[in-house]
């Protein structure tokens, strides 16, 4: 198809243009250079500029608002659990500006509002226009949804039309310049510069966390490895354990979780109880995590192959944790409990991300927990950590239907006066705030509101994607004529606002939070919800730990920065 003839046909129908351009933003978001990528949402904003470039596409402003609400509230959803929980106070003490909140929260409060202060400042400097502000906050910080916020903020300006779709050109425009070194500012930061500060190798740091956690080197995804085995053993005329109680020989694994659940005795197939009695020539099924079975029984005890003794009904359980008495509480602490006998944690996520499990992880609100071991005992324990997840679960459309509805309502009902201007709250600070309490009261009665984890996901990465997708298509006939007009001094002022609040949030992380370095560097990533700084830090230490500064930091960072965009507006207007 002829180049021009391709043009008219996208201009033709822009919805088509709109596929075009997630597609090739996905496409390009694949691209990777020693584990760095734009990701699909820079690489949409990019593909739209290129589309812009040589096809005027008409785009709908209630399409690119359906699609930017859909991932407000999906994002409020995913982190209101973590978020109004330590806003609340609970969670690991530590005192920072005026609440009591965990350390890693804290410098996921601290290093956002330290970048809007810092691209007003560079903006004011600068003399930028409030679009070219925003768009360099957004670049530099990384976070593509500040570039809804400050759009719509834009568009409730006092302004002419035109002056108004000027501006929203402009926040793609600079972002799409400043986002480069954002992304590679943050992982400079976390990698070389913060651990050279700290005075640390991350590498040692790694391993002296992961001892005080208790945590074992695990397999790799895609192979083999399983991390609870069920395996037989036979007792011996000599063995220790012979005529002890099954309670009392579980215990003998010191510093392991082992349970008997099965054994064979003169030819037939016993559940076995705490109570039941050990005798010399009993082939007994024992369950424990790989490397006790391994490790501390196998050298000592001759290993069985017993098909139907191995054959326990078993059952892996995602659950969603809410119970007040299991959040905050230790893997090592909940093991001691009554009713977990054969039960373990294989995996926890929180924030979508994988925790190192080990004795000491504490389970928090809102993770994702997956239990195995026998069926009967792992449907006990998901009843009381929570409720279990299961793929049958439909989406509440209701609750997501009148949530962002009332959301936006009350968005547009609450305002502030800035000058001479009465601005308000806005339809896309409505429904993130919208998301954020429904997610949060999720994670007090987990029947409620129940959005697949697969729903919650096309919201926010689809929806997030054709929105800024839009936003490039609507900035690509200005942004030559804009990169012109904005100059050197954009990018310069992008490095600014990536760097400062990095070394903002290093200092008060060091100097004031007193925070273990490695989780210090995690949480600057979650701060600035960069997902590709954590994996390089990861990379470089050689361990998973640093995910637990990370997810600490990263809600307040997804909502302060988000709004920021807002804000940055606001401020400039």
């Amino acid at each position: 198809m002829p180049f021009h003839a391709m043009a008219h046909f996208l201009e033709a129908h822009p919805d088509l243009a709109v596929f075009l351009v997630v597609g090739l933003g996905y496409l390009v978001g694949k691209l990777k250079y020693r584990g760095f990528g734009p990701g699909p949402v820079t690489g949409a904003l990019f593909a739209g500029l290129l589309v812009g470039q040589f096809a005027e596409v008409p785009v709908s402003d209630t399409a690119k608002s359906i699609l930017f609400l859909l991932f407000l509230f999906g994002i409020g959803y995913s982190v209101g659990p973590k978020f109004l929980s330590a806003v609340r106070g609970d969670g690991l003490p530590g005192v920072a500006i005026g609440i009591v909140v965990p350390p890693g929260v804290a410098i996921g409060i601290v290093v956002p509002l330290a970048a809007i202060a810092t691209a007003v400042v560079v903006a004011r400097v600068l003399g930028l226009d409030p679009g070219f502000a925003a768009g360099m906050f957004s670049g530099s910080t990384t976070e593509s949804p500040a570039i809804g916020t400050a759009a719509e903020a834009i568009r409730a300006l006092p302004i002419p039309q035109d002056r108004k779709a000027l501006l929203v050109g402009h926040i793609a425009v600079a972002d799409a310049l400043c986002y480069l070194f954002g992304a590679l500012g943050v992982i400079l930061m976390t990698t070389l510069v913060g651990p050279w500060v700290l005075g640390i190798d991350v590498r040692e740091e790694a391993r002296r966390l992961e001892e005080k956690y208790g945590l074992a080197k695990a397999g790799g995804t895609g192979t083999a490895w399983r991390a609870v085995e069920l395996r037989a053993y036979e007792i011996p005329a000599d063995g220790r354990i012979a005529g002890m109680g099954v309670r009392e020989a579980e215990a003998m694994l010191d510093g392991h979780r082992a349970f008997i659940l099965r054994l064979r005795r003169d030819g037939a197939v016993l559940d076995a109880t705490p109570e039941t009695i050990l005798r010399a020539g009993d082939v007994v099924a024992v369950t424990a995590r790989r490397a006790a079975l391994v490790e501390a029984i196998g050298p000592t005890a001759r290993e069985v192959e017993d098909r139907e003794l191995l054959d326990v009904p078993t059952l892996a359980l995602d659950v969603y944790v809410s119970a007040p008495n299991v959040v905050g509480r230790t893997l090592a602490e909940l093991g001691a409990r009554e009713g977990t006998r054969g039960v373990f944690v294989s995996r926890i996520q929180r924030s979508g991300l994988d925790i190192p499990v080990g004795p000491q992880a504490a389970l928090e609100r809102g993770d994702v927990a997956t239990l195995v071991g026998p069926a009967p005992a792992v449907e006990a324990a998901a009843a009381r950590a929570g409720a279990a997840i299961r793929a049958s679960d439909p989406t509440d459309f209701v609750t997501l239907g009148l949530a962002i509805f009332l959301g936006g309502l009350m968005g547009t009902l609450v305002a502030i006066d800035i000058g001479a201007a009465h601005v308000s709250l806005s339809v896309s600070v409505g429904t993130l705030v919208a998301g954020l309490f429904v997610g949060w009261l999720r994670s007090r009665r987990p029947v409620f509101a129940h959005i697949p984890d697969g729903a919650v996901a096309l919201m926010t990465s689809l929806g997030l994607a054709a929105f800024v997708g839009m936003i490039g298509l609507h900035a690509g006939p200005v942004f030559v004529q804009a990169v012109q007009q904005a100059g050197i001094g954009l990018l310069v002022g992008g490095v600014v606002v990536t760097l400062v609040p990095q070394l903002v949030g290093l200092l008060v992380g060091r100097y004031v939070l007193r925070m273990n370095p490695l989780l210090l560097l995690g949480a600057l990533a979650g701060a600035q919800t960069m997902t590709a700084a954590l994996a390089a830090l990861q990379d470089r230490s050689g361990s998973p730990i640093a995910v637990l500064g990370y997810t600490a930091a990263v809600p307040f960072g997804h909502i302060l920065l988000t709004t920021g965009g807002t804000v940055v507006v606001w401020l400039m207007a």
